[in-house]
């Protein structure tokens, strides 16, 4: 598939003529309305066999190669270009279809409140076949260790039919927010300890969960080894059930990094103890702080490389967010929280406001600015077909096991033709 940007002047039947296809396809595959205009900087991606490419100061064959995995030769033969040619700023290459990488997908679905939207439902159906796991969030423990299940709904039925493996995370969520004082009662009682396994295994069946996933956050950092040997006791008690075992573990760029969301997350000992991890690599940019990416390629890279020092690449899933944040300027720390929304309706706003999207290309992130009706100022930052393609180059570099989005229910159709196009995800039923 080709990723194409939107320039001034460009209209959808241009585009389609240019790439030899229909302007209906173009608009089905980015689930656009072809009667719309486009905006300027918009990413549109092509269903095409194979793409163009545009060399960039500091390209050379061997690195363009090595970005799409394929030989020098082959790509000065199908290009007809001599191995040896210096290759021009501004040249089109073309390069076939790429062979496609196994991974596992994850996807967390969070109902607001108790109640489950019939398009929240309607996401997890539409997009269960190219998931390996399926995660309605979240069971929460009580003090006692009592588990308080989140609605189900269809969920369990929808991942019978599409193959996939239902994910049962559970958290130490206490009135709303993350509470240190009970994930230091789940680590530190034993008696709450066996509580809850007996609970998460009557459940397991029950529902027909087939991995476990421990999202414990904002833990006392002298918890750090509690955590630990509670993931062994649970591994061990939850292997026996034939049930595998995951954890959420915060963004951290080192051992020693401080702070309540990062100290009692041990990434050596969670790599060995569980069978694989979800690397929260997420909220950079987040709706209490000031505008900027929510997952800039580069922090996110420290944190995978800083992981892969501690653990093998197969058992990481890379986290990635599905919506992008709209501030109200000028930012002000306590003050309004910027709104969530999907890269469809950033795009949709970029529209209505005639601005052009603008490319971070340090951060690999899209984003805008607009004036709204009161006359206050906007900041957008979203996602994008080159943002999230930044992300998979990553994942194959990098051979990770794969991604976990948060979370279902944003739309975000070039996220779900490009994860088809480049990979093969997994089912494990």
């Amino acid at each position: 598939m080709q990723i194409y940007v939107v320039k001034q002047g460009d209209s959808l039947y241009q585009i389609a003529n240019q790439f030899g296809i229909s302007s209906e396809a173009i608009a089905t595959a980015n689930e656009i309305n072809p009667e719309q205009s486009l905006v300027v900087g918009q990413a549109l991606v092509i269903p095409t066999y194979g793409r163009f490419y545009t060399v960039q100061p500091g390209d050379s064959l061997y690195t363009i190669g090595q970005r799409f995995q394929i030989s020098v030769a082959e790509l000065a033969s199908i290009n007809q270009i001599n191995v040896y040619q210096p290759l021009s700023i501004g040249m089109t290459l073309y390069i076939p279809e790429q062979a496609k990488t196994d991974i596992v997908a994850n996807a967390y679905i969070e109902p607001t409140g108790n109640t489950v939207s019939p398009a929240l439902e309607s996401a997890a159906r539409k997009h269960a076949e190219k998931l390996t796991y399926l995660a309605p969030s979240f069971y929460r423990v009580d003090r006692e260790g009592n588990l308080t299940a989140p609605p189900l709904n269809d969920f369990p039925a929808i991942a019978r039919e599409n193959g996939v493996t239902l994910m049962m995370p559970i958290t130490n969520l206490e009135e709303g927010a993350f509470s240190a004082d009970l994930g230091q009662i789940i680590l530190t009682n034993e008696t709450v300890q066996n509580r809850l396994l007996d609970q998460i295994i009557a459940t397991a069946k029950e529902v027909g969960f087939g991995d476990i996933h421990f999202d414990f956050e904002f833990l006392p950092p002298e918890n750090r080894e509690d955590y630990n040997r509670f993931l062994e006791k649970a591994t061990e008690r939850l292997h026996q059930e034939g049930l595998q075992v995951s954890t959420a573990l915060a963004p951290k760029t080192s051992a020693t990094q401080e702070g309540m969301w990062y100290e009692a997350h041990d990434y050596k000992a969670h790599g060995e103890i569980v069978d694989f991890v979800v690397l929260m690599t997420y909220e950079w940019g987040y709706s209490g702080g000031p505008p900027m990416a929510v997952s800039p390629i580069g922090p996110v890279r420290d944190v995978v490389n800083y992981a892969l020092s501690e653990m093998p690449a197969n058992k990481i899933l890379l986290g990635q967010n599905l919506y992008g944040y709209d501030w109200t300027l000028p930012y002000e720390p306590g003050g309004e929280y910027a709104r969530a929304i999907s890269p469809q309706r950033a795009i949709q706003i970029a529209r209505d406001y005639q601005q052009a999207i603008l490319f971070d290309e340090r951060a690999m992130a899209p984003y805008f600015f607009y004036t709204d009706e009161d006359g206050n100022r906007h900041e957008v930052w979203f996602e994008d077909a080159r943002s999230i393609e930044a992300k998979f180059d990553l994942i194959k570099e990098k051979q990770l096991l794969g991604i976990s989005y948060w979370k279902l229910g944003l739309s975000f159709p070039q996220n779900w033709l490009l994860l088809t196009d480049q990979f093969y995800v997994q089912k494990l039923r």
